[in-house]
């Protein structure tokens, strides 16, 4: 249970811990998605840009909440993420965040 959590990112408590810190909330999914709705705020790069654009989130310095649709590709760009050394967790889907958002 302790990986699948890792991976999806399922615990609310995490949410609410990562915004207390002042975390930045980044959308990973395609554009067409994105301008169809999302989180406000967000900063938007594509799962498929995030390996060349990682720089952007380094450079903030903040800790980071990675969200999808479903949270499959905000898991793999929340592993990246984690490996260049940000403190990032696992969002999940779009519908679950904003849930735990409030």
């Amino acid at each position: 249970m302790g990986l699948f959590n890792a991976l999806f990112g399922k615990s609310t408590n995490n949410v609410a811990e990562y915004i207390e810190k002042g975390a930045v909330i980044l959308d990973v999914r395609t554009k067409s998605e994105y301008q169809g709705g999302h989180i406000k705020n967000a900063i938007h790069i594509p799962v498929q840009e995030l390996g060349n654009r990682i720089n952007e989130i380094v450079r903030l310095n903040k800790p980071v909440i990675a969200y999808c649709a479903s949270g499959m590709r905000s898991g793999s760009a929340t592993s990246l993420l984690k490996s260049k050394g940000v403190d990032a967790i696992n969002g999940g889907g779009i519908g679950s965040l904003q849930r735990k958002l409030g």
